[in-house]
């Protein structure tokens, strides 16, 4: 991936290996990790390097992952997709300061439109833990439908847990109000 996607306040680009105190700091925070299931807590500095070195250049838009810039604050978050049994999931975090501020609304919006853009992909599946209400509120303003329930091991927790299934259609993203 050579994109690099930028709204007023947030730059969306490649990960990189600078980026991976950052990364190590953020998701560290059991707060943050305990919310996704793909990441371990603790999560050290050497997680972050490991899956840095997963990011490739030109990887298929499918198995793209951005890294969230805000000015001044350098890497607060990421947001990327990967391929599920069902097919492209997004996911996402932020780091638990900049929480609430809609930055990761705005930037799962700029990674969907590169995503739509690229690809002719009907759809996109997601999800949160039951408990996540925040992170469901974000889907739910971009236009992702809840489609089911179901469990979901998070590495976090080392627990199977209750998962609100979601999709956000082409069609649905394409008809919202701009």
């Amino acid at each position: 991936m050579s994109a690099m996607l930028e709204t007023a306040r947030l730059i969306l680009r490649e990960p990189r290996m600078s980026d991976a105190e950052a990364i190590a700091t953020w998701l560290n925070d059991f707060g943050v990790s305990g919310n996704l299931a793909r990441v371990p807590y603790p999560y050290r500095l050497a997680d972050a390097r490991g899956w840095l070195r997963t990011r490739r250049p030109g990887m298929a838009p499918g198995e793209t992952n951005f890294a969230i810039e805000l000015a001044g604050e350098g890497c607060i978050g990421a947001v990327g997709f990967h391929q599920g049994v069902k097919g492209t999931v997004i996911g996402y975090w932020l780091g638990r300061p900049f929480w609430g501020q809609g930055i990761m609304t705005e930037a799962a919006g700029m990674a969907l439109d590169w995503f739509f853009e690229r690809t002719d992909a009907q759809r996109v599946i997601s999800g949160v833990f039951a408990f996540n209400a925040a992170s469901l509120a974000v889907q739910k303003k971009l236009g992702f439908i809840e489609t089911g329930r179901s469990r979901l091991h998070c590495l976090a927790r080392a627990a199977d847990l209750e998962h609100i299934d979601t999709e956000l259609t082409r069609s649905a993203w394409t008809a919202r109000e701009q």
